[in-house]
């Protein structure tokens, strides 16, 4: 399952995105990951969440970012939600199409149950027509 929180830069998103993560985290029976540009959410989250700074990482295309999801998907089989801020430059995608990107999230979480909540610096009326229907928030 794919969930997307949508708005411009600047109206919380990532606060907004760091509350769901934190409350998931009350009811969660399996692991959380939180992925950010930095660390500097870390004392935000709770001790319980994994945060992952992505550019650590030498990740240079979608499809290289869907790989890394997959490896940390690989190396936790209890892992319930994976909380993506920044999503379009985690993923490489700022101006490009994420249609497919979306489309393998959603067959990602399907076939191992992992929910993908997405922060998107873009309207929810922007969004491609597959991802509107994922918009959980629009700020």
């Amino acid at each position: 399952m794919v969930q997307i929180i949508a708005g411009k830069k600047g109206k919380g998103k990532t606060k907004h995105l760091l509350d769901r993560a934190n409350s998931a985290i009350r009811d969660s029976k399996g692991s959380i990951v939180y992925l950010d540009k930095s660390s500097k959410h870390m004392y935000e989250l709770s001790n319980k969440i994994r945060l992952i700074n992505v550019n650590e990482y030498p990740i240079k295309s979608s499809e290289g970012f869907i790989g890394f999801i997959c490896g940390i998907i690989s190396q936790d089989h209890d892992l319930e939600m994976m909380f993506l801020d920044s999503f379009l430059k985690l993923s490489c995608l700022e101006g490009e199409d994420i249609t497919d990107t979306i489309t393998t999230l959603e067959r990602i979480g399907e076939k191992y149950h992992v929910t993908f909540v997405l922060s998107v610096s873009m309207d929810a009326e922007n969004l491609p027509e597959n991802a509107q229907a994922d918009v959980i928030v629009s700020l």
